[in-house]
């Protein structure tokens, strides 16, 4: 049994991208010198390295299936294409086999290291979910507890300061000695 896919149809390489951990796809061409020449290596690290459901390897001819090419932006031969739960990781383009294998031991090391046990408490920007009571409190201040400094009186204050002190200190000779001495200086404030 071979241990590279050979993709016949859009569906069958979204089955095999959603059916795997890491997908390391090679977009080739029947015609293309430099995808003869890498070829062995890709089934060499496939033979050593694949993993089923955690890491599988597939062959794409970008000739027989241009609407996945096209769908990566795949416009130079080979392309090799790292996903990871169905997301790209790492693009390598050209038969460049010292990338491609460090690409590919990467994403086996990881793959080794099983599924990512989910956290007990959800979390997100702002929040922590699951927190016992409804105590939860944002992580960051909202722009209103942020912009309170700012009412009113405070901006217009502040673009009077901004205007005036871009003002004194563009018919200045010595800009930085003028705003210093400004009326309108943050040292010299009420």
């Amino acid at each position: 049994m071979s241990t590279i896919a050979h993709v016949t149809s859009s569906s069958h390489f979204s089955t095999l991208l959603g059916s795997n951990t890491y997908l390391i796809v090679d977009f080739y061409a029947d015609w293309c010198g430099p995808c003869k020449a890498i070829a062995p290596i890709f089934q060499q690290l496939a033979t050593a390295e694949s993993k089923p459901g955690r890491l599988q390897f597939c062959k794409v001819d970008v000739d027989g299936q241009p609407e996945v090419a096209k769908k990566y932006s795949v416009s130079a031969m080979p392309t090799f294409l790292i996903f990871k739960n169905g997301s790209l990781t790492d693009t390598i383009r050209g038969a460049n086999p010292p990338a491609l294998t460090a690409a590919v031991r990467k994403a086996a090391a990881d793959a080794a290291k099983g599924p990512a046990k989910s956290p007990a408490v959800f979390q997100s920007k702002g929040y922590t979910l699951g927190t016992a009571g409804s105590t939860a409190k944002p992580a960051t201040p909202s722009w209103n507890e942020r912009m309170a400094g700012f009412s009113g009186q405070g901006i217009v204050d502040t673009v009077v300061r901004f205007a005036s002190l871009y003002v004194v200190t563009l018919f200045s000779f010595d800009g930085y000695a003028a705003a210093e001495q400004s009326p309108f200086s943050v040292r010299n404030r009420r």
